[in-house]
């Protein structure tokens, strides 16, 4: 029996986050995702934690090369990517607007129902539409612009600011419709302070930042 870790590749991740680890063109032997701060591999037996990487490795590979050693090693099975895609699509039960209230492994919980809630008003006003379930402040969240249309994963904590503060102007990688229509848009923002004049400075312009009471559906 070979023991040695075949080469993988990563594909791109799911709503839940989840990234494919295939070997060949689209062949899964598993799953990998970072869950409080520790990587995890969902695999045909179950799923291990692999905790964090080592120094100089990231959660990333060092998960999916535990899939790999274990695939090789006959311990688990794999299955085509549309096969896998198909099963865990339409798994979501309690939804909210187009996409699930909570992240699958978030308990479902009173206090985790209004946090999520909660979230979601938070990001409908600062115009980001949710791709996933809410999965809590400390682990990334499936998101999309509504400015410009870009996807990815985002933290909560970073998406509604701080300390009263609106968060940054600079919503995410690349390049998104510009802070003048940004600020036009989301008003909480306020117009771009003034230029100093002579006399003394211009006041800047300040807002509540407190979300609307109902969220968009």
């Amino acid at each position: 029996m070979n023991t040695a870790a075949l080469p993988y590749t990563i594909g791109k991740p799911d709503a839940q986050l989840r990234y494919p680890v295939l070997i060949g063109d689209n062949l899964v032997i598993g799953w990998i995702y970072r869950w409080h701060r520790d990587w995890w591999a969902e695999h045909s037996a179950g799923s291990d934690n692999v905790h964090r990487p080592e120094e100089g490795m990231t959660g990333q590979a060092k998960a999916a090369s535990h899939l790999a050693k274990l695939y090789a090693e006959g311990l688990i099975t794999a299955a085509p990517l549309g096969e896998v895609a198909a099963e865990g699509a339409g798994t979501a039960v309690r939804t909210y607007g187009p996409a699930p209230l909570l992240h699958p492994r978030m308990p479902d919980t009173p206090r985790n129902r209004e946090g999520a809630r909660k979230a979601f008003a938070g990001l409908a006003a600062f115009l980001w539409r949710a791709l996933g379930g809410f999965p809590g402040s400390d682990n990334h969240w499936m998101v999309e612009c509504e400015l410009c249309g870009w996807t990815g994963p985002k933290y909560w904590s970073h998406l509604r600011g701080r300390n009263g503060n609106p968060p940054g102007l600079k919503r995410h990688p690349g390049t998104c419709v510009g802070e003048d229509r940004i600020r036009e848009l989301i008003p909480v923002y306020g117009p771009r302070k003034a230029a100093s004049s002579p006399g003394g400075q211009q006041p800047e312009a300040t807002a509540s930042v407190s979300p609307p009471t109902r969220p968009r559906t």
